[in-house]
């Protein structure tokens, strides 16, 4: 028997037939994935709720929620912009294979299904997801302080610029096993559920400790984490002086750099949304930009000139 891709590779199976729920999950399981069921479009948009799967396999003709619209709204959540969408129908007319398309599949099965050519669309699938996600990360990460550690907790490879920047913060060869007690504790604090964005800080001798933001899994053992410093001494000055703000303002803007959303500086600085939306639209009018992305843009420039970030 075939496997799939990896062991741990997680099918949502979404059908209101439970003849075909039974038939398709016994063939999936047996093919080494895990496999989970849903009979209707709204079951389905609640695991992923909770559970990210590698690839959906979703019925077109359901009644409530149909297997269209069920896809795009599955694709407007961020999780799963880049998980592949194979529909199973018995619908062969050229508009609803366009239309399956157009909602957000990358692919489409005649029913009855053939088990062997099901396999190997999701084998392909997958892997294809898995090399685009890969090449993401790549791009998102180009010329950036890289670290990459194995399950372990060895570190694997790390960028020149990464190199430089643990250094100038008191981070050698010899103490390099402090970075990964931190990486171990941090991944098993976070259990299975590991998502891009988090990470965590390592406190080093310099002036302030580093930040290890998570990008994700690339070659399948490899958690890749962008390094940055964490907050420096005279950050807000030095963008208040660049960009003539206010105290509040220069705070504003460097939370906005490090990608904070309004909610989130709100409780950091103790402001409500409203007031945060105020500062910010003085501090476009005072960058000369239109929206948070230009800003951040500036604020990052006007850092890395700073202090070498």
């Amino acid at each position: 028997m075939s496997r799939i891709e990896q062991e741990q590779d997680i099918v949502l199976l979404v059908d209101d037939s439970p003849e075909s729920l039974g038939f398709l999950t016994t063939a999936l399981e047996q093919a080494g994935v895990t496999v989970l069921v849903a009979r209707s479009g709204e079951a389905a948009l609640k695991i992923v709720e909770r559970v990210t799967p590698d690839v959906v396999l979703m019925d077109a003709v359901m009644p409530g929620l149909d297997g269209f619209e069920t896809c795009q709204r599955m694709k407007a959540l961020p999780p799963l912009v880049h998980v592949p969408i194979i529909f199973m129908t018995g619908l062969t007319e050229t508009e609803h294979v366009v239309h399956a398309l157009e909602s957000g599949g990358v692919d489409y099965l005649s029913k009855p299904i053939n088990v062997d050519e099901l396999r190997a669309r999701i084998r392909v699938h997958l892997a294809n997801a898995r090399r685009a996600q890969s090449a993401r990360i790549a791009l998102d990460a180009a010329g950036r302080h890289l670290v990459a550690f194995g399950a372990d907790g060895a570190v694997l490879w790390s960028t020149p610029q990464a190199n430089r920047l643990l250094e100038r913060s008191g981070i050698g060869a010899a103490t390099q096993s402090v970075m990964s007690q931190n990486f171990m504790q941090w991944r098993v604090a976070e259990g299975e559920q590991l998502a891009p964005g988090g990470g965590f800080e390592l406190q080093t001798g310099a002036a302030s400790g580093l930040q290890f933001a998570y990008l994700g899994v690339v070659g399948g053992d490899e958690y890749l984490f962008r390094i940055a410093r964490a907050q420096e001494e005279g950050q807000e000055d030095a963008l208040r002086q660049q960009f003539g703000l206010t105290q509040r303002e220069s705070e504003v803007l460097l939370w906005i750099g490090r990608g904070k959303s309004n909610k989130d500086i709100g409780d950091i600085l103790g402001l409500s949304p409203r007031t945060v939306n105020k500062h910010l639209e003085q501090v476009y009018t005072k960058l000369g930009v239109e929206n948070r992305a230009s800003a951040a843009i500036k604020a990052i420039q006007a850092l890395q000139a700073s202090f070498d970030l």
